[in-house]
């Protein structure tokens, strides 16, 4: 249906996405290594990219950071649901982080996924895809999700990691949200 309705481009790119999260991802390398988020982030952080080849048909800049951005949120996002979940994970022998590293150390890893993160998420203002609504709003919701990563590295709030989990959700939502404001808001001039 993609290849007739929309373009090639999306329907070529949407089943190496499948293939690679439906197959390669959950078959194979989930219960193989404690880095199976980093790993099958790739191909979760893809529809983005499918959206904006079937407007474009072409692979650009803009596109790719937004696979880039949810990419980088994913480790920091599912690991502080493991946490949470942690002996979940043992029972049914999935190597999470936590299980395999320890809830401390998979903390860490947290924070500096999150500063890593937040990277990539200020791109759009820097090529022009975006204006200051969309970068204050970035910056603040960055700023967010690297307090409860701190809570959470803190270890002393027992409730960190959903509350850092829940957070990583609205971050997402509301940072999506800021890019179409900001559009419609403040085009950027071309």
């Amino acid at each position: 249906m993609l290849i007739v309705l929309v373009n090639p481009l999306t329907a070529w790119l949407s089943l190496a996405s499948w293939v690679g999260y439906g197959i390669i991802y959950t078959v194979f390398l989930k219960r193989a290594t404690s880095q199976n988020i980093v790993i099958g982030g790739l191909f979760g952080a893809a529809p983005p990219l499918f959206g904006w080849t079937a407007v474009t048909n072409s692979l650009d800049t803009g596109g790719l950071i937004l696979v880039l951005i949810i990419f980088a949120w994913t480790p920091p996002h599912f690991w502080a649901l493991a946490i949470d979940r942690k002996e979940e994970y043992q029972k049914v022998d999935v190597p999470m982080l936590p299980v395999t590293h320890g809830v401390e150390y998979t903390s860490l890893l947290i924070l500096v996924y999150t500063i890593i993160m937040m990277l990539p998420s200020v791109l759009p203002y820097f090529i022009g895809m975006s204006n200051l609504i969309y970068l204050a709003s970035a910056l603040a919701l960055g700023a967010g999700f690297l307090y409860w990563s701190l809570v959470l590295l803190r270890g002393k709030n027992r409730l960190a990691p959903m509350k850092t989990f829940r957070y990583s959700i609205v971050y997402l939502m509301l940072l999506f949200i800021a890019l179409l404001v900001d559009h419609y808001a403040m085009p950027v001039q071309v």
